[in-house]
C-alpha cells in the first residue's frame, strides 16, 4: 500500500510538472486573471460551473473570490452555478440535465461578465450548452479541461488544457491553477504588494 501511495503522489507531481513545462498555460492564466480583474473592477462578475468534483472546484474557487485567498481585501463578485438546489432540480426536471447551467447563464449573465467552465473531459453536455449560451450573450468563456480539450476547448475564448487523461490528476492540477488564478486577480485588482502587507493564513 505504501508503494501505491508513492506511485499516486509521483503521478500527481508529474502532472503538475507537465503543466509547469507548458508555458502557454502560465501565459493563459495571467491573461484570464487580468481580464477577470478588469471585469470585476468594472462591476461585473465571474460565473463558474462544473460537474461532480468540478462542481466542488467551482464552489471552492468562488468562495476564495467572495471571501479571500491570500489577502484581506474587498469581496469580489463571483457566483457558483452549482449551489442552488431549487434551480438545479427544477431545470433538471423541467428541461433536462443538459440545461442546468445554460438556464442560469441566460438568467444571470450580462455583457461584461465572464463564464468559467470546468470539465475534466471537455465533453460535458451541460457545460457545452452553457458555453454556447454565454457566447449568445456575448460574454467570454474560459475553459479548464484535460484529455486534449474535448469539444469544449475550441468553443472557449481561453482554454487551459491539463496534459493528462487521469481525472483525479486533472482535478488536482485544476485546483492548483484555480488558486493561482484567484491570487493573480487579487494582485491585478488591488496591487502586487498587498501580500507582503496583509498575508493571512485561514483556519
Amino acid at each position: 500500500m505504501k508503494q501505491l501511495v508513492q506511485k499516486q503522489l509521483a503521478q500527481s507531481i508529474a502532472t503538475l510538472q507537465a503543466v509547469l513545462a507548458e508555458e502557454n498555460i502560465s501565459d493563459t492564466l495571467v491573461s484570464i486573471a487580468k481580464l477577470t480583474a478588469e471585469a470585476m473592477q468594472s462591476g461585473h462578475k465571474l460565473l463558474v460551473a462544473g460537474n461532480g468534483g468540478s462542481a466542488a472546484d467551482a464552489q471552492h474557487l468562488v468562495a476564495e473570490f467572495v471571501v479571500r485567498l491570500t489577502v484581506n481585501r474587498p469581496a469580489l463578485r463571483a457566483i457558483a452555478l452549482t449551489t442552488d438546489t431549487s434551480i438545479l432540480t427544477a431545470a433538471g426536471n423541467d428541461y433536462g440535465f443538459d440545461h442546468l447551467f445554460s438556464r442560469q447563464i441566460e438568467a444571470l449573465a450580462q455583457p461584461g461578465d465572464i463564464f468559467l467552465a470546468i470539465s475534466t473531459s471537455g465533453n460535458s453536455k451541460n457545460i457545452l450548452r452553457a458555453i454556447t449560451q454565454a457566447k449568445l450573450i456575448g460574454i467570454p468563456a474560459i475553459g479548464f479541461t484535460g484529455a486534449g480539450g474535448g469539444k469544449m476547448s475550441p468553443l472557449c475564448d481561453y482554454s487551459i488544457v491539463i496534459p493528462s487523461n487521469v481525472t483525479q490528476n486533472i482535478q488536482e492540477a485544476h485546483l492548483a491553477l484555480e488558486h493561482i488564478f484567484c491570487m493573480l486577480v487579487e494582485r491585478f485588482a488591488f496591487g502586487h504588494d498587498l501580500d507582503h502587507k496583509h498575508q493571512i493564513l485561514s483556519e
